[in-house]
């Protein structure tokens, strides 16, 4: 018996350090989609931990990944606030948070895993104590939870703290990872409020990360209704056909809020809907519907063709004619009486900051050209709901009488992108019965309905892309640059010319909206 283990213990001490040449995993399957989108040892440090986006969103988007098996046993989650809070303490707001709004079943044996690697440092921004204790902690968890220097850090704080923290991160050596490690920064929009203030905060977070470590939320790219755009577009023939200008009229893209600005004054007034939500989400969604196939899906190749789009929009040369911004008056919503913007606490009544606002684009390419893009956005709207209707042409000649036709409207791909996600197809049928009646019918995608498996929140996608480095869900600096200089020449003209037109809460936006697209021969969708 003991010639027989010291010939074992002899076999294992001569193991490779490696496989050797040819060599492979029985157990792995290059079929398998899912082993390759865990996440590998790494850990997420949260500054500005205790606001609503960390609580509503981050929180649980964290513990519903670790539920679904996509997180590392060891995984860490460090919090940093200003609040007197020991480990414990910052345990228990996380597990109040995720009981309250995670997507998925709670487990108890999950949540003692994920709440074994959970730290906080208490401090602010300009703490350097602070921060030697948080590399403290980053540097024992390394040992402890084995994370091997992967650490993401995540600036869930107003914009111009972004500067402060990052340039702490690299005063203390947080942003250096050790040799075969990553260290990656997270950071929230918006990105600047005008393309000065944008190219500063790029320079400014470069200078501590490489372009490639930074990975900027724009969590609309996150849901899978817009990333189904790529696979509507390029996985399916018979929609690129009639992806341009000889077939479609015009596009509109709507993200529309039934709610106020809440208890975001401080944040809101002075930015308002154009640059909260315009600049980002409605141009990405723009760009993603509007771009040419690339050549592959990764983050450059796909990032090259939605630079295009942006480099090819041309702004409106009468903002007066084919912009509006506007805001909500009182009106009722859901049966309740609700106060106008002005009237919001918080708000100088002098304010001019736009809570609506409408803007039509035109991109100047071989396959778009002559056909308008509206984009509109809104607090207080009707109801909440995003989405893309690609508006076709009608039929160049009908062989049916008019009376046949009256009620026939114009053919459309709808993308719905929140909150029913899924996709229309609209089009005429015949009416049933003796004589010639043609109307618009529906036909509809849900993913509720069509998949046994529910859509992951987009934070839960976009954070597991942040710890697999995979950035194709990203906007890059190039992106927002480029954004901000088709929206700033719109925001230069409304500060010089008037206030914004008015709507009433409740509605679809104010008249001068209506009047733009009227201008044209066409009207707004009602979502």
């Amino acid at each position: 018996m003991s010639n027989e283990l010291s010939e074992a213990a002899e076999a294992v001490t001569t193991l490779p350090d490696a496989p050797p040449v040819g060599w492979s995993n029985a157990l792995r399957d290059r079929r398998d989609r899912r082993l390759p989108r865990i996440a590998g040892p790494s850990g997420l440090v949260v500054f500005g931990v205790t606001g609503d986006l960390s609580r509503k969103k981050l929180m649980p988007a964290v513990y519903d990944l670790a539920n679904r098996g996509l997180l590392p046993p060891g995984f860490t989650l460090v919090g940093f606030a200003r609040r007197d809070w020991a480990d414990e303490d910052f345990a228990q707001v996380v597990h109040d948070a995720v009981r309250e709004h995670a997507r998925t079943p709670f487990h108890e044996e999950v949540w003692h895993q994920l709440a074994e690697g959970m730290r906080f440092i208490p401090g602010d921004f300009d703490d350097d104590t602070a921060f030697k204790q948080l590399k403290a902690a980053v540097e024992e968890l390394d040992h402890s939870r084995g994370t091997a220097g992967n650490h993401a850090f995540y600036l869930s704080v107003p914009p111009r703290f972004f500067p402060k923290v990052v340039r702490q991160l690299k005063k203390h050596g947080l942003a250096d990872a050790p040799e075969g490690s990553w260290r990656r920064a997270v950071i929230e929009k918006p990105f600047g409020h005008d393309l000065r203030s944008a190219e500063e905060l790029n320079r400014v977070v470069h200078d501590v990360f490489e372009p490639d470590q930074v990975f900027r939320i724009d969590h609309y790219l996150g849901k899978e209704t817009v990333q189904n755009i790529l696979a509507l577009r390029f996985a399916n023939e018979m929609y690129e056909p009639v992806w341009n200008r000889s077939y479609v009229d015009h596009v509109q893209i709507t993200m529309a809020e039934d709610i106020g600005i809440g208890g975001r004054a401080g944040y809101y007034d002075g930015i308002g809907a154009a640059r909260d939500v315009v600049q980002n989400h409605l141009l990405q969604l723009m760009a993603l519907t509007a771009m040419e196939e690339p050549i592959a899906f990764d983050a450059e190749s796909l990032l090259t063709e939605k630079l295009k789009v942006l480099k090819s929009v041309r702004v409106p040369r009468n903002p007066g004619e084919h912009t509006v911004l506007a805001q909500y008056a009182e009106g009722w919503q859901g049966g309740e009486k609700v106060a106008g913007y002005l009237q919001e606490e918080g708000i100088d009544a002098q304010s001019r900051t736009d809570t609506y606002a409408a803007i039509r684009l035109e991109v100047d390419n071989r396959r778009w050209a002559g056909v308008p893009f509206y984009l509109r956005t809104g607090k207080r709207l009707g109801r909440r709901v995003t989405e893309i209707a690609v508006v076709l042409k009608r039929a160049p000649h009908s062989p049916f009488d008019a009376t046949a036709t009256e009620e026939l409207g114009e053919n459309a791909v709808v993308i719905r992108v929140q909150p029913d996600e899924g996709m229309t197809v609209r089009f005429g049928s015949k009416v049933p019965g003796t004589s010639m009646e043609i109307r618009d019918v529906s036909m509809d995608f849900a993913y509720g309905e069509s998949f046994t498996e529910s859509s992951p929140e987009a934070y839960e996608r976009l954070i597991l892309d942040v710890l697999l480095g995979d950035a194709n869900l990203f906007p890059r600096h190039q992106e927002v640059e480029e954004s901000w200089k088709i929206l700033d020449p719109i925001e230069e003209y409304w500060a010089r010319h008037g206030r914004p037109a008015q709507y009433a809460a409740g509605s679809w936006g104010p008249v001068e909206a209506d009047e733009m697209l009227a201008r044209d021969g066409r009207s707004w969708r009602r979502p």
